[in-house]
């Protein structure tokens, strides 16, 4: 079934109703959200990549944990499972590795990357494996 806002579009609602259905809808929020966090993730990125001095990076690296958690929370409210399954997992690790950094700084480059890699195999990765959830030991859509 399409988004509200989609059906408001087709049955030829005004621009208002489209507004209000965007509003409401979590798709878009999320797309944001995701953009943003892609762009703060990779100046992170790079900035450690390139030895950009650390005060530099904190705005990154806070707008970075902001725009993730908040997806984390968009994931979790659709889909309560959402932790148990390959995809939350997989964030989970991300995070886990994250929090290594401090104890590890001279391994963060090397840490980081083996976070973009998790991100883009959990991304692209087959939506059986992706919704695989380890507590039901099945797919879970």
């Amino acid at each position: 079934m399409p988004p509200p806002c989609r059906r408001r579009l087709k049955s030829g609602a005004g621009p208002k109703q489209f507004r209000e259905g965007m509003l409401l809808n979590t798709r878009y929020w999320n797309i944001g959200f995701r953009t943003v966090h892609i762009v703060a993730a990779s100046a992170l990125f790079g900035g450690h990549v390139f030895a950009i001095d650390a005060e530099q990076l904190l705005w990154w690296l806070y707008l970075t944990i902001f725009t993730g958690s908040v997806l984390v929370l968009f994931e979790a409210y659709e889909y309560p499972y959402w932790c148990f399954q390959a995809r939350g997992a997989s964030v989970l690790v991300k995070l886990l590795l994250l929090c290594c950094i401090p104890w590890m700084w001279d391994y963060r480059v090397p840490i980081l990357i083996l976070v973009l890699i998790i991100a883009s195999v959990g991304s692209h990765m087959p939506r059986r494996h992706r919704d695989y959830s380890f507590l039901h030991r099945r797919e879970l859509r």
